[in-house]
């Protein structure tokens, strides 16, 4: 008969694609290394893969990231000024009427 194929469970598919994408080293390297077929780690990549776990200097991630950033900066502007529209509304009904 054949080979028996090996299972692997849901969360070590995921550690192992968070492990390719936090490497400096090749998928062909790390399958040697886990004994784990090319065209399988491939597979869970494209599966599994989480942007927030890949190296920084990946240009798609630095797009990302300025991305967030400037949201978050409006978000901040935006929550600034409502601080002053409530700081300025304490300020008028805090007053005593004459």
């Amino acid at each position: 008969m054949g080979e028996q194929r090996q299972r692997y469970n849901e969360e070590f598919k995921r550690q192992t694609v968070r492990y390719i994408q936090e490497q400096t080293k090749n998928v062909t390297d790390i399958a040697e290394e886990l004994n784990i077929p090319v065209g399988t780690l491939y597979a869970w990549v494209a599966q599994y893969r989480e942007f927030e776990n890949e190296p920084v200097a990946a240009a798609e991630r630095i797009r990302e990231l300025e991305l967030k950033l400037k949201q978050r900066e409006l978000e901040l502007a935006d929550v600034k000024e409502e601080l002053a529209i409530v700081k300025k509304a304490v300020h008028i009904f805090s007053k005593p009427r004459n």
